[in-house]
């Protein structure tokens, strides 16, 4: 079990991002959070084990409009007893 905080840059606002993000994490049993920033990009930390974590990221990256250009990535804490991924 890891936790990862992640930046997504590119066109991920407005582009049904968080929502894909969410139903991704549910669908490969991770929690966490995603939330859009005010300079365009958007946050999410997400825990879950690594091939878990890749999966929603590819699932999100499949998105119509979805255009990722760039990630900033960085390895957390684990937070015990986190249940479910919310949209903030």
């Amino acid at each position: 079990m890891i936790r990862k905080h992640i930046v997504f840059y590119g066109s991920v606002q407005g582009v049904g991002f968080r929502y894909r993000a969410r139903h991704a994490a549910d669908l490969y049993g991770c929690t966490g959070w995603v939330k859009n920033e005010w300079n365009g990009s958007v946050s999410m930390e997400i825990q879950g084990e690594e091939e878990s974590i890749d999966q929603v990221i590819l699932a999100i990256e499949r998105g119509t409009f979805v255009r990722i250009e760039n990630m900033a990535v960085k390895s957390i804490p684990v937070v015990k007893y986190e249940y479910g991924f919310r949209t903030r």
